[in-house]
């Protein structure tokens, strides 16, 4: 069985923080610069003083992802012990964290393969395809059988999110000035989802209520879940959260629906005021059917 070791950055976000520990995974701080100060996330800044400062904010803090140098010494230290190196990056689209990676991975000499995969995510996104890697590790007997399943595993993740203040959205171009301004005047909350590694708005909500009933309806929408959760604004779980998995243990028994706040990093695109759903499909082939 390969020695594969994984590689991501801070912006990821994890159903289950702990099975991380398990993993042979390598976590890459981003750069945050928050009112002209930089914070490495997670290690000079935690999630709550980030958005904390980041609501003081009228615009979104700028991110700057790990360099190519940076992952370029990372993957050449790792080489020397491993067989492979996995690096799930956010999505190319809106990050140059994948380029960086790629770029690194040139750098490299030897025979340790590294495959640096477009999540085509961000946040619990990336943490799915984490924990798809050191899962497929420790159960495929060859390094292009846990390569495969991690790329399969990017068409099964979707993630949709409400949001309650537009002003991020707008600054980021998610939303045209027009529509964000017309959002705020009538309280109307957007919906946006990850599709293709972009951010779009896909539909408009006005209450709380409405909020959890299309939650819930985003997620019943699938048949089967390998992994699922809630992503807050707020350390402790919140009412909407609680209402959420209230409604989704009769549609799903037995099923878990961890919460955790979502990243800084994707805070930077939503703003620190929403609550969103991320899940990963299980494979068509895992399915058990009764004829």
């Amino acid at each position: 069985m390969p020695k594969i070791h994984i590689v991501t950055d801070s912006g990821a976000r994890f159903s289950n923080p702990r099975l991380v520990r398990h993993f042979p995974v390598t976590i890459l701080p981003n750069v945050i610069e928050i009112a002209g100060k930089r914070y490495l996330e997670g290690i000079d800044i935690d999630t709550d003083d980030a958005f904390r400062l980041m609501a003081q904010q009228a615009s979104p803090p700028l991110v700057e992802p790990p360099s190519e140098n940076d992952y370029a010494e990372l993957y050449a230290r790792l080489s020397h012990f491993c067989d492979a190196i996995i690096s799930v990056h956010p999505s190319r689209e809106l990050s140059p964290s994948w380029r960086n990676g790629r770029l690194a991975a040139q750098q490299v000499s030897g025979d340790c393969e590294i495959a640096v995969v477009d999540s085509q995510s961000l946040c619990a996104g990336q943490g799915m395809l984490i924990r798809v890697a050191g899962r497929a590790a420790n159960e495929q007997n060859t390094t292009e059988d846990v390569i495969q399943a991690v790329r399969q595993a990017v068409n099964r993740i979707y993630s949709v999110y409400c949001v309650d203040n537009v002003n991020f959205l707008r600054a980021n171009g998610i939303m045209k000035p027009s529509h964000a301004l017309l959002s705020t005047h009538l309280g109307i909350k957007p919906f946006v989802s990850l599709e293709d590694g972009n951010i779009i708005v896909i539909e408009k909500v006005r209450t709380r209520g409405e909020v959890i009933e299309r939650l819930v309806e985003f997620l019943v929408e699938f048949t089967e879940l390998e992994d699922a959760v809630v992503l807050q604004d707020q350390k402790h779980i919140t009412e909407e959260t609680r209402l959420m998995q209230d409604r989704l243990a009769l549609e799903f028994p037995g099923q878990h629906f961890p919460f955790t706040m979502y990243s800084p990093t994707m805070a930077s695109y939503l703003g620190t005021e929403a609550t969103g759903v991320a899940v990963l499909e299980k494979a068509v082939d895992d399915f058990d059917y009764d004829f």
